[in-house]
């Protein structure tokens, strides 16, 4: 039909924090979209600045309450370059404990809460538990676990101080310990059944097309959720202290968030970036449902960032049985210090939503430049394109009656955490 229509969707359900989605349609074609985060700048990169690295690591994970273990973590591995702090081999094993919480927590809460409605055909998980409450009743176990660990390693359930400069405050007993291995092979079949069920699903492809993607390479020839340098599609690596000549940041008058771009291109981060650079990498249950769910439609369809996460789910149980099993043949670790006062450093991690860069430098003991890039700062000009060719395609498809779920579903698959990406843009007066 001729003329202009606008598609308006605030708030967007089902994702973390608040924004929207504006599409605007001109003559039966896409002219305009907008993912709009509505949420204000955070200031946290301006906060830090004068404060010490202890107290640098107490304010960033309040940048958010999902992702705090994980902000927390990219901060010790940038301040710990500044500082020279090397920790030892069993302080990153507890970390790795701490950082598989996190992704557990977060993944069952999008693919078993904010996901799979989408694709049973419930607007809820409310709704969703009539016909499937055991699967509901097992995320919601799977999700505590999760926490669970967050809790023990990080001191409280949201922004721990626990994990300290070189190590941790407190260490779990070696029936804590236990207990959480015991846990994990418990949860282990669960996730291994959402593996079937995802495989049953039909996905759509109208809003398939070509992109990029980045993340971190594990420091091992495994997979992993950190590193010192990024791998990107092309087949090129980079270190991370390099990051500002790889991720081109902007600004647009639609939203609060920066934006990114890598070779001058929307890319994307996350789950499905991690899976289709790494996957081959998998072992034992992970790498039995990477091989059933991936194809090569991933390269080209967001809606598979859902199935990532949950190969990541049966990766993260099998990485807390892992680590668990190395922590009780080790000694309890000491607290590693500091050798220097200045410097500066850049500590990359995957959040669950994506890779998250956190850079500082450090003159006498106290912060003098901070700058932090989270995953949906990255991936908003990728999710915008998406939203687009599937509004074209399915405008040429007449298929509109559903138009504004498809692109909701497109945006919950990036799994975003808007306040996360509002964390400064700077304004100049003139």
């Amino acid at each position: 039909m001729p003329g202009k229509q606008d598609i308006s969707i605030e708030p967007l359900a089902r994702v973390e924090g608040h924004g929207g989605i504006k599409v605007e349609i001109q003559d039966n074609k896409i002219s305009k979209v907008e993912v709009r985060i509505l949420e204000g700048p955070r200031l946290f990169e301006t906060l830090v600045v004068g404060k010490t690295p202890e107290e640098d690591l107490s304010i960033v994970p309040r940048i958010c309450a999902i992702c705090n273990l994980s902000h927390k973590y990219a901060a010790l591995r940038g301040l710990e370059k500044a500082l020279g702090v090397k920790v030892p081999q069993a302080t990153q094993e507890y970390r790795h404990l701490m950082h598989h919480g996190e992704f557990l927590e977060s993944h069952s809460l999008h693919i078993y809460f904010l996901a799979l409605p989408d694709f049973l055909g419930y607007n809820n998980a409310v709704a969703m538990a009539e016909k499937h409450g055991e699967t509901v009743v097992k995320a919601l176990k799977l999700k505590k676990f999760g926490n669970k660990i967050m809790r023990l390693m990080g001191g409280r359930m949201i922004h721990g101080e626990n994990p300290i400069l070189g190590g941790f405050g407190r260490l779990p007993s070696r029936e804590e310990l236990i207990q959480l291995k015991e846990e994990a092979l418990e949860l282990l079949p669960f996730a291994i059944e959402t593996i079937d069920l995802l495989a049953t699903l039909d996905v759509p492809d109208h809003m398939e097309r070509e992109t990029q993607f980045l993340c971190c390479k594990p420091l091992h020839d495994g997979y992993d959720y950190y590193g010192d340098s990024f791998l990107t599609s092309d087949g090129k690596e980079h270190p991370a202290e390099d990051y500002k000549s790889v991720i081109k940041e902007h600004v647009v008058g639609h939203s609060f968030a920066k934006r990114s771009a890598y070779n001058g291109k929307p890319f994307t981060v996350g789950a499905i970036a991690r899976v289709l650079l790494l996957g081959e990498r998998f072992k034992g249950e992970a790498k039995k449902a990477y091989d059933k769910l991936y194809n090569e439609r991933w390269h080209r369809n967001p809606i598979y960032n859902n199935f990532a996460q949950a190969i990541e789910q049966v990766f993260s149980l099998e990485g807390v049985i892992e680590v668990v099993d190395k922590l009780l043949a080790s000694e309890p670790p000491k607290v590693a210090l500091p050798t220097q006062e200045t410097g500066a450093g850049t500590g990359a991690v995957e959040a669950p939503r994506g890779t998250l860069i956190h850079h500082y430098k450090i003159k006498d003991g106290k912060t003098t430049a901070a700058d932090f890039i989270t995953p949906t700062a990255m991936f908003l000009d990728d999710l915008e394109e998406f939203i687009r060719t599937g509004g074209q395609t399915m405008l040429a498809r007449k298929q509109k009656e559903n138009i504004e779920l498809e692109f909701e579903k497109i945006a919950r698959s990036y799994d975003p955490c808007i306040s996360c990406s509002a964390h400064l843009v700077e304004v100049e007066f003139k």
